[in-house]
């Protein structure tokens, strides 16, 4: 069968696919695919490996229904029209639990930046402004003890949250579809409503799917029932909070302040306003970029197929 590999991944994934006797097309050039490229070139495979980036919508999917399987090099998987894929009755497969460790790690940091304004600071620094102690200057705040609320207690929501437990003793509020007994039993996380979960936050760290139900769900009304204290984290999807709201809720201080490693939209332009705000730190959406995490990511998008070609159940398919 031939494979399409639709992006310059880890070489992990491809030898896996080659050393199994596939024909891979990989893409080597470091920007992606044009949509009608990649729409071109996956009639002409049989599996599309794919990524998060690219818009796999109804018209693809038409254009495509050959294809035996699309393997997501992602945990997300909002940019496919599932709906239309099971119709055609094409499988999705994805990388769960590859980059948990490496996001979580990304929220945690955000959280330590933004609360102590480091991003800021260090811009100080470059243009000149570190000169002289000033006592009531500049002065961020401690995370000891303080209340970190999780939209999204799935793995990488659990991770973040045993590292705010174990590093600063903090409480554990989250709201999700369904209560996480182990959450609960490990780290004393306690299962509130959406909107207690605004009202007790001192720290929000968001780590949902990107949903219908969940599409800016952070808009302005939403952070004016948040802490004039509170700190806002995104490090799932940046259509997630609505960015005009958020930068609106920051000049009226009805938070405290933001950390991003996803933003709305993406990539977000060079003269955003939140670029320039003392309390927000904003990352280019890394929160995956670790060796270890994108190896991980094209192993699992590589046996996805391997286990479709065998005959055997997808471990990860999710539609």
């Amino acid at each position: 069968m031939k494979v399409l590999v639709s992006l310059n991944i880890p070489e992990i994934g491809v030898e896996m696919l080659r050393d199994q006797g596939f024909e891979v097309t990989l893409w080597s050039n470091d920007l992606p695919m044009e949509y009608t490229e990649l729409l071109e070139a996956a009639k002409e495979h049989d599996i599309l490996l794919s990524s998060s980036i690219y818009k796999i919508d109804r018209n693809f999917l038409e254009s495509n229904k050959h294809l035996k399987l699309i393997s997501q090099f992602a945990a997300g998987y909002n940019n496919i029209d599932l709906k239309s894929a099971s119709e055609f009755n094409i499988p999705i497969a994805n990388t769960p639990g590859a980059m948990t460790d490496a996001t979580a790690d990304i929220a945690f940091a955000l959280m330590m930046a933004v609360s102590r304004k480091m991003f800021y600071m260090h811009k100080q620094i470059s243009a000149g402004n570190w000169t002289h102690f000033r006592p009531k200057a500049n002065l961020g705040i401690e995370l000891k003890g303080k209340t970190v609320g999780v939209l999204g207690m799935g793995r990488i929501g659990a991770e973040f949250a045993k590292r705010c437990a174990g590093a600063y003793n903090m409480k554990v509020i989250y709201h999700n579809r369904r209560q996480n007994k182990d959450a609960e039993k490990a780290l004393g996380a306690r299962f509130v409503s959406f909107d207690e979960l605004l009202a007790q936050s001192d720290v929000l760290s968001v780590h949902a799917a990107l949903t219908e139900e969940t599409r800016e769900i952070f808009d302005s009304a939403a952070f004016e029932k948040m802490k004039p204290s509170a700190i806002f984290i995104n490090a799932a999807r940046g259509g997630i909070h609505n960015e005009k709201d958020l930068i609106d809720a920051l000049h009226n201080k009805a938070i405290w302040g933001t950390g991003l490693d996803v933003t709305n939209p993406e990539p977000m332009h060079q003269d955003n306003p939140l670029l320039q705000m003392e309390n927000v730190a904003v990352l280019p959406h890394i929160g995956s970029a670790t060796i270890e995490a994108r190896d991980e990511m094209s192993r699992l998008a590589a046996f996805n197929i391997i286990q479709f070609s065998r005959g055997e159940n997808l471990s990860n398919q999710v539609g």
